[in-house]
C-alpha cells in the first residue's frame, strides 16, 4: 500500500505578528514563556518599538496547511544592525564588510530586546518546525542576505537546527534555582557563612530609609508606569545609548500583560519614587527584565532585581529566576551558571568556515569559563 502524500503546506513571510490572529498564534505554544506570546510581540509593533526606523522590521515566518490554518510560525525580523540581541556578532559583521560583503540586513529569529531562552520554532509538529528552518534559509538565499540567526533558543529545539547544519553558539547566564525553599532564610542556610553574612548586610543596607512597594495587575496605576519609564530611560541611556522600548510600550504592557507583571518600586522618605524593577511571570519562572535608579543607592539593584526576585519565586512556588544577560556578580548572590544557545546560518561557504573556526575557539574558552564558574558557587560543601 502506497504511503499517503504529506499534507500540503504553504510557507510565507508575514509583515507583523499583530496582523496574525492572536488565538492562532498562541495555539502554537504552551503559554509558559510570555515573550513569544502574541501580546508581547504585537505590543512591540503597536508601540513602534520595532518596525520602521528601529532596525527591527517584523517578518514572521509562517506555515499554513491546505485550508489556510496556521500550523507553524517563528518570530523573525529583518535587522539592519546587531543591537538589542545580546548575542554579539558585530565582529562577524566587520569581517564580512572587510571581505567586501554586506552583513546587513540579516534575518533574526528572536524575541526582541529579550535575552530569555525559549522556543523559537512554534509548531504543532516537528515537520512544521523543520519547515520554518528551511523557510529561514530560503529567505536568506532568495534575498541575498548574509545570514539568519536564532538566538536564545530553548535547548530542546537546538537539535533541529544542528541537524540542518546551522552553526551552534553557547553562552552563559546566571539563574536562581528554587530547590523547594520555605523562605529566603532557608536559601541563605545553603550558603557559606561569609556569603550569608554579606547577603544579610546588603539587604539591610539597600532598604535603609526606603519603602518598597510590590505591585501587580490592577494595582499598577499610570503613575507607576510613569516612574518605571523614567527608571528604564536612565538605564537605557547608560547601557545602550537610547532605550529600546518606547513609552507607549509600557502602557501596552500594562493594558495587555499586567497580570503577568510584578513591579517593585522604591520610595524615599519624601515618598518620591527613586528606583524600580520590572519582572515578568511565566508558568514556572520569574523573569527579571528592566531596572533603573535615579540616585545611587548601594545594593538596591541587588535587592530589587535579585533578592526580592528570589523572595517572589519562593512565595509563588516558581522553579527559577532568570535575571537577564551577563552579570558575573550574580554568582555571589546564589545565581548559578546556565548555558544558553543560539543557531546561525551563514550563506557564503567561505564565510561560514571562518565563523565555524571562530566558534570552535570560543567554545573551548567558554567551556573553561563554565568549569571555573561552577567551581566558585557560594554554597556550602556537602559532606
Amino acid at each position: 500500500m502506497a504511503e499517503a502524500d504529506p499534507p500540503a503546506r504553504t510557507i510565507s513571510l508575514g509583515t507583523g505578528v499583530g496582523e496574525i490572529d492572536a488565538a492562532a498564534w498562541d495555539a502554537l505554544h504552551n503559554g509558559d514563556n510570555p515573550f513569544i506570546g502574541h501580546d508581547f510581540l504585537s505590543l512591540l509593533e503597536m508601540s513602534g518599538s520595532v518596525g520602521p526606523g528601529t532596525g527591527w522590521q517584523p517578518a514572521p515566518l509562517l506555515v499554513e496547511d491546505g485550508k489556510g490554518a496556521l500550523v507553524a510560525a517563528a518570530p523573525a525580523y529583518l535587522k539592519s544592525h546587531s543591537q538589542g540581541e545580546y548575542v554579539f556578532d558585530q565582529g562577524w559583521a566587520e569581517a564580512w564588510a572587510r571581505a567586501g560583503g554586506d552583513y546587513y540586513p540579516k534575518l533574526q529569529i528572536a524575541a526582541p530586546f529579550t535575552p530569555v531562552p525559549g522556543p523559537r520554532l512554534l509548531a504543532k509538529d516537528e515537520d512544521g518546525a523543520r519547515l520554518l528552518i528551511r523557510a529561514a534559509e530560503a529567505v536568506v538565499r532568495q534575498n541575498g542576505l548574509s545570514s539568519a540567526h536564532a538566538t536564545f533558543v530553548a535547548p530542546e529545539q537546538m537539535t533541529l537546527f544542528e541537524d540542518t547544519g546551522w552553526l551552534v553558539r553557547r553562552d552563559v547566564q546566571f539563574h536562581f534555582a528554587n530547590s523547594g525553599y520555605a523562605d529566603f532564610g532557608a536559601f541563605l542556610a545553603t550558603l557559606t557563612s561569609a556569603r550569608r553574612k554579606q547577603l544579610r548586610k546588603e539587604r539591610a543596607r539597600a532598604v535603609e530609609g526606603l519603602r518598597i512597594e510590590e505591585l501587580t495587575g490592577d494595582a499598577i496605576r499610570p503613575e507607576h508606569w510613569d516612574a518605571m519609564w523614567l527608571f528604564y530611560q536612565d538605564t537605557g541611556a547608560r547601557k545602550w545609548g537610547q532605550p529600546y522600548l518606547t513609552r507607549e510600550a509600557f502602557d501596552l504592557i500594562g493594558a495587555l500583560m499586567a497580570d503577568r507583571i510584578i513591579l517593585l518600586i522604591a520610595y524615599d522618605d519624601a515618598e518620591r519614587a527613586v528606583a524600580g524593577a520590572m519582572h515578568f511571570v511565566g508558568a514556572d519562572t520569574l523573569y527579571g527584565r528592566y531596572w533603573g535608579c535615579l540616585t545611587d543607592i548601594p545594593y538596591l539593584h541587588f535587592e530589587l532585581c535579585y533578592y526580592r526576585a528570589i523572595d517572589i519565586a519562593i512565595e509563588r512556588g516558581l522553579a527559577r529566576v532568570e535575571a537577564g544577560a551577563q552579570g558575573g556578580h550574580k554568582l555571589a548572590r546564589g545565581y548559578g551558571p546556565v548555558a544558553t544557545w543560539s543557531a546561525h546560518f551563514i550563506a557564503d561557504p567561505g564565510f561560514r568556515r571562518a565563523v565555524a573556526e571562530f566558534l570552535e575557539r570560543e567554545r573551548a574558552a567558554e567551556a573553561q569559563e563554565m568549569e571555573w564558574l561552577e567551581g566558585h558557587m557560594p554554597f556550602r560543601r556537602k559532606d
